[in-house]
C-alpha cells in the first residue's frame, strides 16, 4: 500500500512539475511585453503587432462599439471577436486594464487551462497515466527541427508550442475543443442532456474565438459523426456537429458574411516559400527547381519534388511528435477518428488555400495538427516506453526524445523572448502623448501612415519605436481612440480597401489647398491628429499648412509628439 502511494504520489508531482514548467515556458513569451521599462513600454517577439491589436480591438468594444478600430468609419468584418470580449468582460467584472490582462493576467490562465484539460482528456480517453503525462509534455514542449538546420522555430513555416501565447485566440479555443471533447467523451457514457449541451455549447462557440478551429471542429464532427452513424448506429456526434453548427452560424455571419472570399485556391504555396526563402528552410536551388519542373509541365519531376518538400514540411514541423502515426494504425474509435481529422485537415488546407492579403495566415490552420499530433504523440510515446524490456533502453529513449524535442522552446526563449532589450517599444515621450490623448473625449484620430523604409533602415537599432517597428494599431490602443487608418496588416487580413485611404493621407499631408483640407477634415469627422515628428512619411517635412491655416489647436507637445485638435 505504501508502494502505491508513494507511486501515486511521484505521479502527481510529475504531472504537476510538467504542467508548472510548460506554462511558465509559455508565460515568458508575453509577460515581459507591456511592462514599463526604462526606455518606455516593451514588446518582444510578435507582441509589438499582434499583442497591440488585441488590445485596441478590445478598447474598441468596451467603448460599445462594432467599428473598426484602425480603419474609423469601417464596421468591424471577417474578425473572431470571442477572445477580445473575453477580455472586455473581465475588465468590467474586476476593473483590471486591459493591456495588464493581455499581457499579465490572461496568459497564465490559458496555459494552465490547456495542459490540465489536455491530462484530464487523455485520462478520460485512454485511462494510463503515463498516456496523459506525455502527451501533456508534447503540447507544451513541441518543436519542430529548426534547430538542425541552424534556424527558428518557423522555419519550416508554422510556429510551434511555445508561441502558443502569442496568438491569445488560438490558444484559448484549443481549451473550448478540449472541453467540447470532454464533454463529448461524458455524454456517450451518461446521455445527460447536460453534457450534450455543453457539447455543443464549447463547439458550437469556437467560430467566433478562432474561425479555423471552428471551421476544422465542425468538419471533424461530421466525419466522426458518420462514421460513428456507419460503424455504431448511433447519431450523439452528429447531434452535436447539427447543435453546433447551428450556433456558429448565428455567431458567424453578422460579421463574416464576406469572409468566403477572403480565401483563394494556390495549391503548395507554403512548400514553395519554404524552399525558396532564405528565413526559412532556404534551398534555393531545390526552390527553384521544384517551381520550373511545375511551370514547365515535367510532371514527374515535379511530382518528386514536391512530394520530397512536402515530405520536409511535415517531418520538419513535426519534430518528435512524428511518432504520432503509430496511433493512426491502432483502434479507430471515434475520438481518434476527430482527432485524425482535424489533423488531416489542418494540413491540407493551408496546402491548397492562401488567404487574400495575407497569404501565410492560413498557416493557421496547421497549428492545430499540431497540437493533436502532440496528445496522439504522448500516447505513443507512452505505449513504446511501456513495451521496452529494460530500464536502461526507457532511459535512452527518453533522454533521446528530450534531446530532440527540447531545443526549439530553448532557442526561441533565448533568442527571442528572453533578451534584456526588446525589438519594439513606446518611448516614454510618445507614452506621456498617448496618456494624454486617452484622456480626450472621443474621436477619430489622424497620425501618419507606417513607412517600411524608414523601419529598415532602423532594423538595426533596437529597440524599435512601434512607428518604426511594424504597422500597428498602438495609438488607437495606448490613446484608446478611433484611428483614421492604422494597422494595415489586420486591414489587410480582414479585407478593408486602405490603400485608397493611405492616399488620401499622403494628399492630406501635402495639401496647399485650405479648403480642400479642411475638406478632408470634416468629411472624414477627424477630431484629432497625433504626430510623431520623427514619423513623417515625407522625409522629414510635416503637413504643408500650418495649424492657424487648417483651423486646428495644438493640444499637446513634447520632444516627439505633437497632438492637434480640430
Amino acid at each position: 500500500m505504501l508502494k502505491k502511494a508513494l507511486k501515486l504520489f511521484f505521479q502527481n508531482k510529475l504531472r504537476f512539475l510538467v504542467i508548472i514548467l510548460g506554462s511558465i515556458s509559455w508565460i515568458v513569451t508575453v509577460f515581459k511585453s507591456g511592462l514599463n521599462y526604462p526606455f518606455g513600454i516593451g514588446f518582444w517577439g510578435a507582441n509589438g503587432h499582434d499583442g497591440v491589436w488585441h488590445i485596441a480591438l478590445a478598447n474598441s468594444l468596451a467603448r460599445g462599439s462594432l467599428e473598426m478600430p484602425t480603419f474609423a468609419g469601417e464596421t468591424l468584418k471577417n474578425y473572431h471577436i470571442g477572445f477580445d470580449l473575453l477580455l472586455v468582460l473581465i475588465n468590467r467584472l474586476i476593473g483590471i486594464p486591459i493591456n495588464v490582462l493581455y499581457f499579465q493576467i490572461i496568459p497564465p490562465i490559458l496555459a494552465v487551462l490547456i495542459g490540465i484539460l489536455t491530462y484530464k482528456l487523455v485520462i478520460s480517453w485512454t485511462k494510463p497515466d503515463r498516456a496523459a503525462l506525455w502527451a501533456t509534455f508534447f503540447v507544451y514542449f513541441g518543436g519542430s527541427f529548426g534547430f538542425a538546420l541552424g534556424k527558428g522555430e518557423s522555419a519550416f513555416w508554422s510556429q510551434q508550442a511555445i508561441s502558443t501565447l502569442i496568438n491569445p485566440p488560438f490558444a484559448l479555443s484549443l481549451i473550448f475543443i478540449l472541453l467540447g471533447l470532454v464533454s463529448l467523451l461524458k455524454y456517450q457514457k451518461s446521455f445527460s442532456i447536460w453534457d450534450l449541451a455543453f457539447s455543443i455549447l464549447f463547439f458550437g462557440v469556437l467560430i467566433e474565438i478562432k474561425a479555423y478551429a471552428g471551421i476544422l471542429a465542425l468538419g471533424s464532427l461530421l466525419v466522426s459523426g458518420v462514421w460513428r452513424v456507419i460503424r455504431e448506429k448511433k447519431y450523439d456526434y452528429l447531434f452535436v456537429f447539427l447543435g453546433s453548427t447551428v450556433l456558429s452560424l448565428v455567431l458567424f455571419l453578422p460579421l463574416n458574411s464576406g469572409s468566403g472570399n477572403l480565401l483563394v485556391f494556390q495549391p503548395f504555396w507554403f512548400l514553395e516559400t519554404m524552399m525558396g526563402l532564405t528565413d526559412r528552410v532556404g534551398w534555393l536551388k531545390f526552390g527553384e527547381a521544384m517551381v520550373n519542373y511545375r511551370a514547365g509541365g515535367v510532371w514527374v519531376k515535379a511530382l518528386a519534388a514536391y512530394g520530397a518538400a512536402f515530405m520536409v514540411f511535415l517531418v520538419g514541423n513535426l519534430g518528435t511528435r512524428l511518432v504520432f502515426v503509430k496511433q493512426i494504425i491502432g483502434k479507430l474509435d471515434n475520438l481518434r477518428i476527430f482527432i485524425l481529422s482535424i489533423i488531416l485537415g489542418g494540413i491540407l488546407i493551408p496546402m491548397l488555400f492562401l488567404q487574400k492579403g495575407t497569404p501565410w495566415n492560413t498557416i493557421q490552420f496547421f497549428y492545430y495538427s499540431l497540437f493533436f499530433s502532440a496528445i496522439l504523440a504522448g500516447i505513443a510515446a507512452a505505449d513504446i516506453l511501456k513495451r521496452l524490456n529494460t530500464t536502461i533502453f526507457r532511459i535512452i529513449v527518453v533522454l533521446g526524445i528530450l534531446t530532440l524535442t527540447l531545443p526549439t522552446s530553448a532557442i526561441a526563449l533565448k533568442d527571442v523572448y528572453l533578451p534584456a532589450r526588446p525589438p519594439a517599444m513606446i518611448s516614454r515621450a510618445e507614452l506621456e502623448a498617448l496618456n494624454f490623448l486617452a484622456k480626450q473625449e472621443n474621436g477619430v484620430v489622424l497620425t501618419y501612415p507606417f513607412d517600411e523604409f524608414k523601419a529598415k533602415d532602423a532594423i538595426s537599432n533596437p529597440p524599435r519605436p512601434l512607428y518604426l517597428y511594424a504597422s500597428a494599431a498602438y495609438v488607437s490602443a495606448y490613446a484608446n481612440k478611433p484611428i483614421y487608418l492604422e494597422d494595415e496588416i489586420n486591414l489587410d487580413i480582414t479585407g478593408y480597401d486602405w490603400p485608397g485611404r493611405r492616399k488620401k493621407v499622403f494628399e492630406f499631408i501635402g495639401q496647399t489647398d485650405v479648403i480642400e483640407a479642411r475638406q478632408f477634415l470634416e468629411e472624414n469627422k477627424i477630431k484629432y491628429l497625433y504626430l510623431v515628428k520623427k514619423s513623417s512619411p515625407l522625409v522629414g517635412e510635416e503637413l504643408k499648412l500650418g495649424s492657424g491655416q487648417l483651423g486646428i489647436t495644438k493640444i499637446f507637445d513634447n520632444s516627439e509628439v505633437s497632438i492637434y485638435r480640430n
